[in-house]
């Protein structure tokens, strides 16, 4: 349940817009679920009181890639490259039930909640029907996280769209919803123009935005100019990875008014050299950050924003910086999922989607003479202390708050041990 009022007092408030910045001794005044103000010394008028003493106080992490259902497979694919991962997944996909879809998804939702990440978008490929598609949705909304269901078509094949039009009609049809609805086809590097021209037929319809894995391929050696030679170029696309893209791929992505995705951490244990991020960025297209998978990297933001930075360092003539990366894991990830009117900064008015997290902590010692090199660089799950998604409160004093996590965590362990 929502408190209507609460006052976040005497924290190190770290915003991002225009661009990330922190006040010190600083106030978040939230009713109904929304910030109303930000500022010294704001009256309490009977709201609930979070004391935000030795904490830093920053938008949640948005992540705007992942797989959750994978949660079950963790570590199956470290040793690896890309076409072992997908090995992976078409010898263990077809295992999984409807209801190891749902106690997967729930569990790395509440891993997303419990790191401070309070927007996610799910790219779930494992819709092997409709009771498959239900449960990642049911597991969406009971973990209380903001989050859009990629409904997505499993690496063996198969064709969802007239389920997808199920649930959008019957089970994702408000766009304002907590947890709202996307595509996720295979798109043009793994499928031909004239199935992807029926998609996008259908996407239209039900006013869908499409996200899709990006890359040069034997299919498609320039898959984002494929797409406008054939008029399906479009804004309300979410390009993933594009690690082997040349410049003039990007610039026609960044020219469509489209966004984009890397996942540094994954890509790299995958075997891709080319660190993107940077090049995105550079190239105009707003670029958020996420885990992509957790059968090969960690799945918390503070571990991908490190990825990121790292490999821009190595890569890039013009290296991110620090507010480069805090911005990509929350109003840039929020922009890219279109929700950037609703979540990824402190901004009065925006729905109240907040992180603390604790100073008092040996890692994050001293931290307070620059928060967001301290977010970046320094800070980690076990400091979050405390979580609200649109102004509820999903992790408290270090705990996540779930009815259903223990009896999720068992299912899942116990599916996970059964995999063969």
């Amino acid at each position: 349940m929502t408190d209507p009022r609460i006052l976040i007092r005497n924290g190190r408030v770290v915003d991002t817009e225009p661009h990330p910045h922190a006040t010190h001794a600083t106030d978040v005044l939230i009713e109904d679920g929304r910030i109303l103000a930000l500022g010294r010394g704001l009256p309490d008028a009977g709201a609930t009181v979070i004391d935000a003493t030795d904490r830093i106080v920053l938008p949640g992490f948005v992540d705007a890639h992942r797989h959750l259902w994978q949660s079950a497979l963790r570590g199956a694919a470290v040793d690896t490259d890309l076409a072992g991962y997908l090995a992976a997944l078409a010898r263990y996909g077809p295992q999984f039930t409807p209801g190891a879809v749902y106690a997967a998804t729930l569990a790395a939702a509440l891993e997303c909640v419990d790191s401070g990440i309070t927007t996610q978008l799910d790219h779930s490929h494992i819709t092997y029907s409709p009771e498959h598609a239900d449960a990642a949705v049911d597991a969406l909304i009971e973990s209380g996280l903001r989050a859009v269901y990629g409904y997505g078509t499993p690496v063996t094949g198969g064709d969802g769209l007239d389920d997808l039009y199920r649930v959008r009609n019957q089970r994702l049809a408000s766009d304002r919803a907590l947890v709202t609805l996307a595509y996720a086809p295979l798109g043009p590097s793994f499928a031909p123009v004239e199935r992807i021209t029926e998609e996008w037929r259908a996407v239209d319809e039900l006013d869908l935005p499409v996200t899709f894995h990006v890359a040069s391929t034997p299919l498609a050696s320039r898959p984002v100019t494929a797409l406008r030679d054939a008029g399906l170029l479009r804004e309300r696309i979410l390009y993933v990875h594009g690690n082997t893209l040349d410049d003039g791929e990007l610039k026609l992505i960044a020219d469509s008014g489209a966004t984009a995705c890397a996942a540094p951490g994954a890509e790299a244990m995958l075997g891709n050299r080319s660190p993107v991020a940077g090049r995105l960025r550079r190239a105009g297209v707003v670029t958020g950050l996420g885990a992509d998978t957790v059968t090969s990297a960690p799945g918390d933001m503070f571990s991908v924003m490190r990825a990121a930075l790292l490999a821009s360092r190595l890569a890039d003539e013009v290296p991110l910086t620090v507010a480069d990366v805090l911005r990509m894991a929350t109003i840039d990830g929020a922009t890219a999922l279109g929700l950037g009117d609703r979540t990824g900064s402190l901004r009065p008015g925006k729905q109240a989607d907040v992180v603390l997290l604790r100073l008092d902590d040996l890692n994050v010692l001293t931290a307070e003479r620059d928060p967001v090199a301290a977010v970046v660089t320094s800070a980690g799950p076990h400091n979050v202390d405390t979580v609200l998604v649109a102004g509820r409160v999903v992790k408290r004093a270090g705990r996540v708050v779930n009815r259903e996590l223990r009896e999720a965590v068992r299912e899942l362990r116990g599916f996970a041990a059964g995999l063969n």
